[in-house]
């Protein structure tokens, strides 16, 4: 019997590891095959499990997607592109060259050999007209994308990127399931930097966890009532894991998220919670005179209702989970072979 695969577009990077952690554990190896694609050279993959095979390829040069399967290919994951957060400077070729002419690359690569379904993930950036006015964000809301700044370009290529899944869902029936992305809260090892206008930057829960580790006063910026959706990598593999075998004769677009916000003082009582040593507890320092976080959570009641989606980690949960990560520590070699 032939083994049925998916192939992994963006495997190395953060998500595209911890999903396939989570496939391999979901999936048997006597019957599927996980094609890991991504820009490095590695042979992580070859080493961690039996069902990953791992291909080196860069979605933006046709020539290197020729090694990829043609035949048995139940669905295509596509996790890989640009975005500010790992970008230094400023160069938005980039994000024509991945986004846009990559995902028309791995479009072509589906219709070419018949593979029937896509999974591309969106950005929270086509929304950010609607912050400071929403706080619930429902899937299919019109566009509101930046115009100015370092994400204008990005946000503007990932639009086209999901244009181009529906092009071809209506002209090629390759059904396309699109999901629409905030931050995803996942523990990795301090081998990346990350960039805000193109300049390193500092991510603040990981600073704050920092500081409750050593017992410090935490600062909580602008309204404590204010908030975010949480939403841990674990319950992104999950909704992905789902996606890749609901029946449904057309893709869609979903958010991806818990739809519920978790208050700022809710977020940092809770790292102290569960990274403050007993009896050195971190104290919090009001700070009202800075600008809040963004303030909003995300509408699941379509993924609830079309994908079976239901979010297993609250923030508590979410947080000790991070933590056993962290003291495990059990990627440790994937990322440091993996990070970009």
């Amino acid at each position: 019997m032939k083994k049925k695969q998916i192939v992994v577009f963006g495997a190395t990077g953060t998500l595209g590891l911890y999903l396939i952690d989570y496939f391999s554990n979901q999936l048997s190896s006597d019957e599927w095959r996980i094609v890991a694609v991504g820009r490095r050279n590695t042979d992580f993959f070859s080493r961690y499990s039996p069902l990953v095979e791992y291909c080196s390829a860069d979605i933006s040069k046709t020539e290197t997607l020729g090694q990829l399967p043609r035949h048995n290919v139940q669905s295509v994951i596509h996790l890989a592109g640009a975005l500010p957060a790992y970008m230094a400077g400023y160069h938005p070729q980039q994000y024509i060259d991945t986004n846009v002419t990559g995902t028309l690359n791995v479009l072509e690569y589906c219709r070419e050999n018949r593979i029937g379904r896509i999974l591309y993930t969106q950005s929270i950036s086509d929304y950010y007209g609607y912050y400071g006015k929403l706080n619930r964000f429902k899937d299919d809301m019109p566009r509101k994308i930046p115009l100015k700044g370092d994400h204008a370009v990005y946000a503007i290529s990932k639009c086209m990127a999901e244009d181009l899944c529906w092009h071809y869902q209506t002209s090629y029936g390759v059904k396309s399931f699109i999901f629409r992305l905030p931050n995803i809260y996942c523990y990795m090892p301090e081998h990346k930097t990350f960039y805000i206008d193109g300049k390193p930057t500092v991510v603040s829960y990981r600073h704050m966890i920092k500081l409750a580790m050593g017992g410090k006063p935490i600062e909580m910026w602008g309204d404590p009532q204010k908030g975010i959706d949480v939403i841990y990598v674990k319950d992104f593999c999950q909704l992905i894991y789902k996606s890749v075998f609901v029946d449904r004769k057309e893709g869609g677009r979903y958010n991806v998220g818990t739809g519920k916000m978790t208050s700022m003082e809710d977020c940092i009582r809770g790292i102290i919670q569960v990274f403050s040593p007993q009896g050195s507890r971190s104290a919090i320092i009001p700070r009202p005179e800075k600008h809040d976080c963004v303030n909003f959570c995300m509408d699941i009641e379509k993924a609830r209702n079309e994908l079976n989606y239901e979010p297993q980690y609250d923030y508590i949960s979410y947080l000790e989970d991070y933590k056993k990560e962290m003291e495990s520590d059990r990627f440790k070699d994937l990322f440091a072979d993996c990070t970009p």
